[in-house]
């Protein structure tokens, strides 16, 4: 069984950056697929980014070029390094797992089988 653990939001200032951090078990899970999602108030929950095994990654217009996606094995931890801030990306952000080495094209969260319980990121401007 998949468990996933989200650390690292908080409220900051437009403009700055944040390191989400996302704790995860089996060891194997280093394998698949692992993503990132966000969940405004009113909105849908919409997906960030991604990574596969190969290391390729995946971003939406929305985040691209301000946030990476990056995975430490030894660590057993996927990261969200935010840059560049907007009060739009304020959101309760989620960790996701999938079972499977290869990220979906799309970015459905049916894809994905296993969710942490997310950490809120407020941004002010």
């Amino acid at each position: 069984q998949v468990r996933l653990m989200e650390s690292g939001g908080g409220s900051v200032q437009a403009g700055s950056s944040l390191t989400l951090s996302c704790a995860y078990s089996p060891t194997t899970y280093s394998n698949n697929c692992m993503g990132w999602f966000r969940w405004a108030p009113g909105e849908e929950r919409r997906g960030v980014a991604n990574i596969q095994v190969d290391g390729i990654t995946k971003y939406t217009d929305h985040v691209k070029g301000r946030f990476t996606i990056s995975k430490d094995a030894a660590k057993n931890t996927l990261y969200l390094q935010m840059n560049s801030l907007k009060p739009e990306d304020t959101a309760v952000y989620y960790c996701a797992a999938r079972p499977m080495r290869w990220c979906p094209s799309g970015w459905e969260g049916g894809y994905f089988d296993y969710w942490g319980q997310g950490t809120q990121v407020t941004v002010s401007s």
